[in-house]
């Protein structure tokens, strides 16, 4: 994963956390329940799972991430954690996930993990990057590159429906409802959208770049992107989301 800035998230790129609100419907925390947000960022949906009245624990593997979670809300459970390897000494009612399984590339070991670590008819609710997510900044940022004399090389995993239901089910979920979706975000920035967007989520792109060709790249990718992506005086980032819901089958243990 990259390096994350917690403070640059959650100024320009709070709708991560305002659009999981919305994914909360299919949910539907109780009160008593035990909840695991997998990825759970700077902890506004732990919170807001948390005042339902469920007992929540957020994880993510970014340290810098967590220090916030921890600092925002000093009430509420956070850990360290990367999905794909974490051990826990509980079992879950439900387990939450906004945004972040689209990071991780062992996804089979991740949804092995989750599946783990729910309790027999417990849920899984999901939503992350979907096939052709960010498409126009990925092709953009490739071209980019390549007239700097650097080779895109892809990193984020974005499945189609098929895919990851397939990843699911063999790590022994029943998927029970999907929805693959469009959803065009307005950026922040609106001088810089684009730029910034990389800036937060792109950085690993640029590792060992000197600083004039990784600007001259992000000024190029954001230029290439105008005619498409500029719109009213704002940028448009073309998301794309997968949302599943599943279950833990009463009968596996």
């Amino acid at each position: 994963m990259s390096t994350w800035d917690a403070g640059l998230y959650k100024d320009q790129h709070s709708f991560v956390f305002q659009y999981g609100s919305d994914l909360l419907s299919w949910l539907q925390p109780v009160e008593g329940e035990r909840i695991l947000d997998a990825g759970c960022g700077t902890g506004e949906l732990v919170a807001e799972i948390a005042s339902s009245g469920a007992s929540v624990k957020g994880i993510d593997q970014s340290a810098s991430m967590i220090r916030s979670a921890k600092a925002h809300y000093p009430g509420l459970d956070f850990e360290t954690a990367d999905i794909a390897n974490f051990e826990l000494n509980e079992r879950f009612d439900a387990i939450f996930s906004n945004a972040t399984l689209h990071w991780v590339r062992e996804k089979e070991k991740a949804a092995a993990q989750l599946f783990k670590h729910l309790k027999p008819g417990g849920r899984l609710v999901l939503e992350m990057g979907g096939k052709n997510n960010v498409a126009g900044i990925t092709q953009a940022l490739e071209k980019a590159m390549a007239k700097y004399g650097h080779q895109y090389k892809p990193f984020w995993y974005f499945p189609s429906v098929a895919e990851y239901t397939t990843v699911l089910e063999n790590a022994g979920f029943r998927v029970n409802r999907v929805h693959y979706f469009d959803r065009e975000t307005t950026l922040k920035d609106s001088d810089n959208g684009i730029i910034r967007w990389l800036e937060m989520f792109g950085s690993h792109f640029f590792v060992n770049m000197a600083a004039d060709e990784r600007t001259a790249i992000l000024e190029e990718t954001q230029r290439l992107m105008e005619p498409t992506h500029h719109r009213n005086g704002k940028w448009i980032a073309d998301y794309k989301r997968l949302r599943v819901s599943a279950v833990k089958a009463s009968a596996s243990l």
